[in-house]
């Protein structure tokens, strides 16, 4: 492909993101699955969008090497979900068919886009531990399969292009065949239609016509699109996704971690930096771990139940794939809650005081102003509230309100106690937004905190020298207070920091490291010292904070 009038890589590759994100909502109607990572189509559009990211910093005289390293970093980062996971292989697959050492001994540029494509085919293969045919990875198999016959044939690179497009659409076509949930429900593989049209829009440009020339693909003739709610409690609760960096680490291990800990596992990457996603019920436990082995970046983590729970409702005869209307969404209520939070049963209490959305973050995992304003475009409301609960996410928080379209208030909470008691004054149809904010920031001002954890060096405070390893007691996310060898001990020391004694309630959240025996200790010794408080010990299960206290 050595004609100088074919469109430079990064305008190829911009165009088919483009084609993508404009049918993205068409593509994310064909999930049949209960939201198990947001949707196919937004989640294959932003990580084409990061490649798009990387690829636009090269200049246009930038060499297939430099674009395909660009491209392999960018779809790494921004992978979302499954899909966008298993499109980023294919995008590292090809790059690697491409530049690798057979590509520049082939004699023609048809035998080099059969090598990418036979090496995308093995790449996404081996990222997913229990493939199932019927999806991304059929179609892409079967792009292979074509390439490699037009390269054997000696076909002209359009002319194989061309027809491995089509072949893409076919197979796209017979997924209902090969799964039969597709075909209960009438649709095609969402992720599998997806890559169908990233690579017919790359074809079209690369060809000369326009991308708006491509015709509409209608996967199945005279099907009705609805979601099928096949959603189970039993299932896992937690979509998990996070960037993992850091050297020696074996990426078998981490996946053998995962897959023990939850399911729709995958770990992808290398050289130091990887893609991890999966279904849990702990992510907290997850975060830990990946943690002891190095940095993490790029968090995300969803609620499947509550975004299974925000779709449209179901058709009752949707799971047969019967016709008929899905019913409208619920009507937005006036104001909806946004709160981060890292723990399970953290999320789990906000969740009951009435927050929507819980974006997982804390001391050592400040969620991004993107990752708020994200979280707070989903809640289905006409204003949003924002509760960082944590210091150090209170200027994101505000950022994240003023990018917004619709009416924010921040409240400046600086951790998760001071959130329940603003939640406290909390009305979801209140029709002044600035006056109830008020009222849950007097509120949270009202809460002392003081939070327990373990000193990671040696150094000195306002209770002197701190060793590594000791027992420390944070106030108000402030000043160490406490310092000892045991969570018993300094829980008692806060207390008395934080004047227990004129207190009238007391919140224990146990995090994930403290166990129950050793809360339910903690909750008698406080009962003896303190009869007069009224204690409310819960399990928050956060990492890193054996126990979070507030007084009221």
């Amino acid at each position: 492909m050595s004609r100088t009038d074919y469109p430079c890589a990064r305008v190829l590759i911009a165009g088919a993101t483009a084609a993508l994100k404009a049918r993205t909502d068409e593509v994310n109607r064909l999930n049949v699955f209960p939201v198990p990572d947001g949707d196919t189509g937004t989640n294959m559009s932003l990580t084409c969008e990061s490649v798009v990211a990387d690829v636009t910093k090269l200049g246009d005289d930038a060499s297939l090497t430099e674009v395909c390293r660009a491209a392999t970093h960018g779809s790494l980062m921004g992978a979302r979900g499954n899909s966008g996971v298993i499109l980023s292989q294919i995008v590292r697959g090809c790059c690697e068919g491409l530049t690798g050492d057979a590509a520049a001994a082939a004699d023609t540029a048809t035998e080099r886009v059969a090598l990418a494509l036979e090496q995308a085919k093995v790449v996404a293969w081996q990222a997913v531990r229990k493939p199932v045919e019927g999806t991304i990875l059929t179609v892409i198999s079967d792009m292979a399969g074509c390439a490699r016959e037009q390269a054997d044939a000696g076909a002209d690179v359009l002319v194989a292009l061309e027809s491995i497009a089509a072949a893409a659409h076919a197979s796209v076509r017979r997924t209902p065949e090969l799964m039969p949930l597709l075909k209960e429900a009438g649709v095609v593989d969402a992720g599998g239609f997806g890559l169908a049209i990233l690579f017919d829009a790359f074809v079209a440009l690369l060809s000369g016509r326009e991308v708006a020339d491509i015709p509409d693909f209608t996967p199945v003739t005279e099907l009705t699109v609805v979601p099928v709610d096949d959603w189970d409690d039993d299932e896992y609760l937690y979509c998990t996704e996070f960037l993992l960096f850091g050297d020696g680490i074996d990426k078998e291990t981490v996946h053998d971690y995962i897959a023990a800990r939850g399911g729709s596992e995958l770990v992808v990457g290398d050289a130091g930096q990887y893609k991890v996603h999966v279904h849990t019920d702990n992510p907290a436990e997850i975060l830990t771990y990946a943690l002891s082995l190095g940095e993490i970046a790029e968090v995300h983590v969803h609620n499947m139940r509550r975004q299974q729970a925000e779709r449209p409702g179901e058709h009752p005869g949707a799971r047969a794939g019967a016709a008929g209307t899905a019913a409208a969404s619920a009507p937005a209520k006036a104001v909806g809650v946004v709160a981060v939070a890292s723990g399970s049963g953290l999320a789990t209490i906000l969740t009951s005081l009435g927050v929507d959305v819980v974006v997982t973050g804390g001391q050592t995992m400040n969620p991004s102003t993107e990752d708020l304003v994200r979280a707070a475009e989903t809640v289905n409301a006409d204003a949003v509230i924002l509760l960082p609960n944590n210091k150090n996410i209170v200027m994101a928080a505000q950022a994240a309100a003023d990018a917004l379209d619709k009416p924010a208030q921040v409240v400046a909470t600086r951790s998760v106690p001071e959130a329940f008691s603003a939640l406290l004054n909390y009305d979801p149809e209140s029709d002044d937004l600035d006056g109830m904010a008020d009222e849950m920031r007097d509120a949270a001002g009202e809460v002392r905190t003081g939070e327990i954890t373990t000193a990671i060096k040696d150094s000195k405070g306002n209770v002197g020298t701190i060793k590594e390893g000791d027992t420390i007691g944070i106030v108000d996310g402030k000043e160490i207070e406490a310092v000892g060898k045991n969570v018993g001990d300094v829980a008692c020391d806060l207390l008395q920091v934080l004047d227990a004694a004129d207190a009238e309630t007391l919140t224990l959240l146990a995090g994930e490291d403290y166990t129950d025996r050793a809360l339910k200790a903690l909750v008698k010794r406080i009962e003896k010292q303190w009869p007069n408080l009224e204690i409310d010990a819960q399990r928050g299960e956060q990492p890193l904070y054996p126990l979070i206290l507030a007084v009221e």
